[in-house]
């Protein structure tokens, strides 16, 4: 059975009423193309395009944006090499891009909190589903125990924390993604009686000084950073996962970049 871009497209986003503002748009491309193949990756990186038209693919499905903004703004990189390389890679590969990232934020339970949900194997201690974040209980264990969990079950060889390694911990706050900020994650702590905040990405001057000094006044408090790609990749792995059952004709690949930052 035949397939086009648009037709994969349209079951993406089917779950969620259309939206009127979003980034979820086709990048390049032509939407009647049929697809041949799809890869589906957190970032579209050079390598993951290279990747892609290694494996055949016509389709990338990302989730985040190709030109290092988050609105895709690139006037201002017009003239910058990095920036007019890539473009000319993707524009003389005839790959179609389509960034899926606001959908998929918006399904129920939320498709980034699921895939790192699953990977983390904590379904069965969630308590609450919130747009932006997840409540769990789990079995209590300590911050340094909980850490080498996560480190395991993700495959990534640290994280960042705050707290007292041996602090008993069971409650705790799950926040993918950019969404670490002061204004989301540090309510949370009172509101929901949080031991522990485990978030991917959010401004170093917000939750973690929150959780500096409320930890210095002696309070029973914890924080986990584990990095944005490495809190929304199970996610765009669990999303690869349900195109194969989807679309079982179309080769499915999805494509894990290396980690970015490096520890010297």
């Amino acid at each position: 059975m035949r397939v086009n871009i648009q037709t994969v497209i349209n079951r993406l986003i089917s779950p969620i009423a259309k939206l009127e503002q979003t980034v979820d748009t086709l990048k390049f491309g032509h939407p009647d193309t049929e697809v041949t193949s799809i890869v589906v990756a957190f970032m579209p990186t050079q390598s993951v395009i290279e990747q892609a038209i290694q494996r055949g693919a016509n389709l990338i499905i990302a989730h985040e944006g190709p030109f290092f903004s988050h609105h895709d703004d690139t006037v201002l990189r017009k003239d910058d090499p990095v920036y007019e390389e890539k473009r000319r890679l993707l524009e003389s590969s005839g790959i179609a891009l389509f960034r899926f990232h606001d959908y998929l934020h918006r399904y129920t339970p939320d498709g980034v909190m699921e895939g790192l949900l699953q990977k983390l194997d904590w379904m069965p201690y969630v308590q609450k589903h919130q747009p932006a974040y997840s409540i769990l209980q789990i079995p209590t264990a300590t911050l340094s125990q909980i850490a080498e969990h996560v480190k395991r079950r993700l495959g990534i060889t640290f994280v960042r924390s705050h707290g007292d390694r041996e602090l008993s911990c069971s409650t705790i706050g799950l926040l993918a993604g950019y969404r670490g900020g002061g204004q989301n994650a540090i309510p949370l702590f009172e509101k929901e009686e949080l031991d522990l905040v485990m978030y991917g990405e959010g401004p170093e001057w917000e939750t973690p000084e929150y959780v500096r000094d409320a930890v210095y006044q002696g309070r029973h408090k914890a924080l986990i950073v584990l990095g944005h790609a490495e809190s929304e990749e199970p996610g765009m792995e669990l999303l690869a996962n349900k195109l194969t059952s989807m679309y079982p004709e179309v080769p499915i690949h999805y494509v894990k970049e290396r980690p970015i930052f490096n520890i010297l």
